[in-house]
């Protein structure tokens, strides 16, 4: 990707909370702030947990303590006229939609919404299959790297540009999946940006 300047993502993932209206709003809010794009998250919660998985400790101080991980995630599912309410916001308000994929299906979900754009979650670094599907598109790639060694990271550009997108269209982004990350762990020299995973 070749930008002339700094590209911005405003980072919505599931903090809509389950409400459209609450996203909508997301949208109008990033864009007034003057950013380049907002970014949802895509998924569908059958796929992504076990019915009985339990939450991590910073979901459950979050959330309901007596609901699993499958019923939070379910609550924050967009659905696809959900999808197509968002991205015509996005339109309206001349911002760029965006929304990380986590399976197969949710890609094939976007690809058929016209997304064109792809920001890989680090959690998917090592999933062939997935990042073979993207990369397969010959799209512009944003890949996250916060749960990932430097091998892996190896690995997945090797995949991605083997299976069809070209290098320059594969933005990395240096990341950190601990919140809030400590100042001792950043690794950035304290001028640049820290980004989130």
């Amino acid at each position: 990707m070749s930008y002339n300047k700094t590209y911005i993502i405003a980072e919505a993932g599931v903090n809509h909370n389950g409400s459209i209206e609450r996203a909508k709003d997301m949208v109008k809010v990033a864009a007034k702030a003057g950013v380049d794009a907002i970014k949802f998250q895509t998924f569908r919660a059958e796929t992504l947990v076990t019915k009985d998985a339990i939450k991590a400790d910073y979901q459950i101080k979050a959330s309901d303590q007596s609901e699993t991980q499958f019923e939070m995630l379910k609550k924050l599912e967009l659905s696809v006229e959900s999808h197509l309410e968002l991205i015509e916001c996005c339109r309206l308000n001349k911002i760029e939609f965006l929304s990380t994929p986590f399976d197969l299906t949710t890609i094939d979900l976007l690809v058929e919404m016209g997304l064109n754009k792809w920001k890989i979650p680090s959690g998917e670094i090592t999933n062939l299959p997935y990042l073979r599907k993207i990369a397969s598109l010959g799209q512009e790639i944003i890949l996250s790297t916060g749960m990932s060694d430097l091998g892996e990271i190896e690995n997945a550009l090797n995949v991605l540009t083997g299976t069809g997108t070209k290098l320059k269209d594969i933005t990395i982004l240096h990341c950190h999946t601990e919140y809030p990350t400590p100042m001792k762990d950043v690794n950035l020299n304290p001028t640049f940006a820290l980004f989130s995973d």
